[in-house]
């Protein structure tokens, strides 16, 4: 069946790994190692993503968790640093979806997503327009791997799942998406990508990731 739509993930696919110096200035802020940092950054995080924490709420838990005592201003400041941290784009992948778009694919995101680095994202990244559909997990209510959160997405993109190809970077939200019916590729990066799709030929006649057709787009 002919790939009609292709749905990508924002963190770690359309933007690259954690900024590291918004990174390193979180570690300050809390005076924690990497790894102790890691552990409480990710406890609470699909609560937030789901709208159910905001990010001074989300930090105010993670200080407790990890008996942390952080001020009025570590919190801004954390909040600040922490949508930085994910806001490094992916430039060749993001020539590669405009690609897309302009060889008559429709193209959407899906990312589970906080509503401060959204709110950032929608000040500063005008290429946002460039996509037929967005969907944020914090303005649902609901995230991935749920499978409603595919399913709305192929819904509003008039899309049916078989006919579309779903990238995310983690291996729980490639299976949820198989799930319900969606091509999906695990992104590592964009070679691996190519191979994928060169193997599977999901996207024959559309550009490549990274091919010369995406360069100057």
């Amino acid at each position: 069946m002919q790939i009609r739509a292709v749905i990508f993930d924002y963190g770690m696919v359309l933007s690259h790994p954690q900024d590291p110096t918004a990174l390193n200035n979180l570690l300050t802020i809390t005076g924690l190692d990497r790894s102790t940092f890691d552990s409480h950054y990710w406890t609470h995080r699909h609560a937030y993503d789901m709208g159910k924490l905001n990010g001074r709420t989300y930090w105010q838990q993670f200080g407790s968790d990890a008996a942390v005592e952080l001020t009025a201003t570590d919190i801004e400041r954390l909040i600040e640093n922490d949508v930085l941290m994910w806001c490094t784009i992916n430039e060749p992948m993001l020539a590669w979806a405009k690609a897309l778009a302009e060889s008559g694919m429709r193209i959407g995101i899906l990312s589970n997503m906080g509503e401060e680095t959204l709110s950032y994202m929608r000040q500063e990244f005008a290429w946002l327009g460039d996509f037929h559909h967005h969907t944020w997990s914090c303005e649902l209510g609901i995230a991935k791997p749920d499978p409603a959160i595919y399913l709305y997405t192929c819904e509003k993109l008039g899309i049916p799942p078989a006919e579309a190809l779903f990238l995310d970077d983690k291996l729980e939200n490639i299976e949820g998406a198989r799930q319900v019916g969606l091509n999906a590729i695990q992104f590592q990066n964009i070679q691996q990508l190519q191979s994928e799709l060169s193997s599977t030929k999901l996207l024959n006649g559309f550009p490549m990731p990274g091919s010369k057709d995406t360069a100057n787009v």
